[in-house]
């Protein structure tokens, strides 16, 4: 998806995507496939929802468009629309999946490399998730107030007044 947005195959910002896809790729590998605790959490079936209704949605809009075929108003509608619910959904359920895989993460040291070793240095996982989750501070209103800019410019402002 990021080389498909640097390629220009499709219109999405290089820096917006990168961070969606490094968000989806840390939940599924390091937390949900190694802390099995998270996959418990109730925030799963609200990021696999909000992925897959996205998904499916986006990839429909973006193959009819690189097969120049006409987007139905729907489609269109639905791209720009839906994401009000779920952009908060998917990142209520990131949040919620990476806050459930804390304790486990600490308990046994997953991905954690602890000093001494030969490389003479560490690194805490825990605190790498803990400041991912940090960066859905900036990273969430900036990637919501884009979505609010496309609406407005694919679909219009709302109401027009009458003249």
């Amino acid at each position: 998806m990021v080389i498909h947005a640097v390629i220009g195959l499709v219109r999405s910002p290089v820096g917006t995507t990168a961070m969606q896809v490094t968000s989806r790729v840390v939940l599924v590998w390091p937390i949900l496939h190694l802390c099995s605790t998270a996959r418990y959490s109730i925030g799963v079936p609200l990021l696999l929802v909000a992925w897959s209704v996205t998904e499916v949605i986006r990839y429909s809009f973006y193959a009819l468009s690189v097969l120049k075929q006409p987007i139905p108003y729907f489609l269109l509608w639905l791209r720009y629309t839906l994401f009000y619910v779920l952009y908060p959904m998917g990142v209520s359920g990131e949040l919620l999946t990476l806050f459930a895989s804390l304790k486990e993460v600490d308990e046994k040291k997953i991905l954690t490399l602890e000093m001494p070793n030969r490389l003479n240095m560490g690194i805490s996982f825990w605190w790498v998730l803990i400041i991912a989750a940090l960066t859905y501070i900036p990273g969430f209103p900036q990637l919501y107030f884009y979505m609010i800019g496309q609406r407005k410019k694919v679909l219009g402002g709302g109401s027009k007044k009458k003249q």
